[in-house]
């Protein structure tokens, strides 16, 4: 479907622009306050305000599958979700709403006094504490993600302040994920005609290598492709016009027999190259810029709990040490498939780690599944961003501290809550006793402790 979207109202459906231009306000999906310009093939989304300007859209995804859909789908669900000390509240809330029942009744039988058995039950109710906690929960991830922070659950904060082993993707959540293609090197037959080879074949392919390598073919003729099939951390299988073609890294080629020793391309630098019928033809240069800040954020993250940095990637040995130079990681290893990477984390999980892994891709699942937290970058994949636990909507690794502060707040917050709700129980049963609390003095600081704890989590918002 194609629709009209004018200035100040709302887009309605997930899509890309087809005709049109304008100023859109994403801050509901991004938390970005400065309006995003669109043109012509920019994606916008829906939950968005165009401020300016007039936008022909086509539709790509409506109603609840659409990024701001999900979003509100996975904070509903974040805020069912309960930490093992909200479990722990609840449990002792059903013990303890009965025993100040038992109490009260006893005291009434003994006393003969209806009045005192009645202020018992009144200033016993655990209201502030049943509820501190879960003011402290949807108002922490609610304001996490206002912060452009999708957090599924308060549970996935208490464990990301608990943790102390990072470990990285590299192409498309440490770098930028817009790849460029640098360097040429042609071995055999026409260059075009291998640059049309290797480009029919990355057209299926949704990784940022082979984006890279689209944009810098730019032509729109292809080979109709009849076979094809990806293999995990190498590259691609096909066959085009009954040739069979390899597409992918040197790991790829050697395990089918061809040499790559004629490559000479820096080896700081990411590799593509193209086989046709065990002939290497085509090598490629792709280069993948950090992020920015990156350096910043990751020596922020390593002061957290003395927290250690790791990469894992697909990529070989001496173009991962290269991208994170002086970056401050402990670890880099290369030429890492998906299952390794997944391995890598359970075995540091069982050394007794605390790990948190940050990907991006489908090839980054397994390992996100695996880890004590998993954190997507934004612009990820929906596989990788469904298995996290948390979603950087922005795809900014400053996001990835803020995160981890701000996981910390929260949970002291709701042990300030418990420590109010609890202390004031504690002080009104001995106001009682003593003959300084009445129930009309006793109702009010009750009272006030239920809006104290409700005004204590709500600071959460000025985070």
């Amino acid at each position: 479907d194609q629709l009209l979207v004018k200035s100040g109202s709302q887009v309605p459906v997930d899509g890309h622009v087809i005709s049109g231009s304008g100023h859109v306000n994403e801050a509901s999906i991004t938390g970005e306050s400065k309006p995003s310009h669109k043109l012509i093939n920019s994606q916008v989304f829906a939950g968005t305000i165009l401020e300016s300007g007039t936008l022909f859209v086509e539709a790509e995804k409506v109603g609840e599958d659409t990024a701001f859909g999900k979003l509100i789908e996975i904070v509903e669900e974040a805020q069912d979700s309960q930490t093992a000390t909200q479990r722990f509240i609840d449990r002792f809330s059903q013990r303890y709403t009965p025993l100040v029942l038992i109490i009260a009744i006893i005291v009434g039988l003994i006393s003969q006094d209806l009045k005192l058995a009645i202020t018992i039950l009144v200033l016993g109710c655990p209201g502030a504490l049943v509820i501190g906690v879960p003011v402290s929960t949807v108002t922490g991830i609610g304001s996490a993600a206002k912060q452009g922070v999708i957090v599924k659950g308060s549970s996935v904060l208490d464990t990301l302040r608990k943790v102390n082993t990072f470990v990285f993707d590299k192409t498309g959540t440490l770098t930028t994920g817009h790849p460029n293609v640098g360097a040429v090197q042609n071995f055999s037959s026409n260059q075009q005609d291998n640059l049309k080879i290797l480009a029919s074949v990355e057209q299926y392919s949704d990784h940022p290598l082979a984006k890279a390598i689209l944009k810098y073919y730019s032509a729109t003729d292809f080979f109709e492709v009849a076979k094809s099939k990806i293999i995990d951390g190498r590259g691609i299988q096909a066959v085009i016009n009954g040739n069979d073609i390899l597409v992918g890294n040197e790991r790829l080629l050697n395990e089918h027999g061809i040499p790559t020793r004629p490559v000479h391309l820096p080896e700081t630098s990411s590799h593509v190259l193209l086989a046709v019928n065990g002939e290497l033809r085509l090598a490629l240069e792709v280069t993948d810029p950090l992020r920015p800040n990156v350096a910043q954020a990751l020596s922020q993250l390593r002061k957290l709990n003395q927290a250690e940095l790791i990469l894992l990637t697909g990529d070989n040995q001496n173009v991962a040490e290269a991208t994170v130079a002086g970056l401050g990681f402990t670890k880099v290893q290369g030429n890492f498939l998906p299952e390794d990477k997944a391995n890598y984390i359970q075995q540091l999980r069982m050394e007794g780690r605390r790990v948190a892994f940050v990907g991006d891709g489908i090839n980054d699942s397994p390992a996100l599944a695996a880890a004590n937290v998993g954190i997507a970058m934004g612009n990820g994949t929906d596989v990788a961003i469904e298995t996290a636990d948390i979603v950087l909507v922005k795809s900014q690794i400053s996001k990835l501290v803020f995160t981890a502060k701000y996981a910390k707040s929260v949970i002291r917050n709701m042990y300030q809550n418990i420590a109010i709700a609890v202390l004031t129980v504690i002080l009104l049963f001995i106001g009682l006793f003593t003959g300084h609390i009445y129930m009309a003095s006793g109702m009010l600081v009750h009272e006030l402790s239920i809006l104290i704890v409700v005004l204590n989590g709500m600071r959460l918002f000025k985070k």
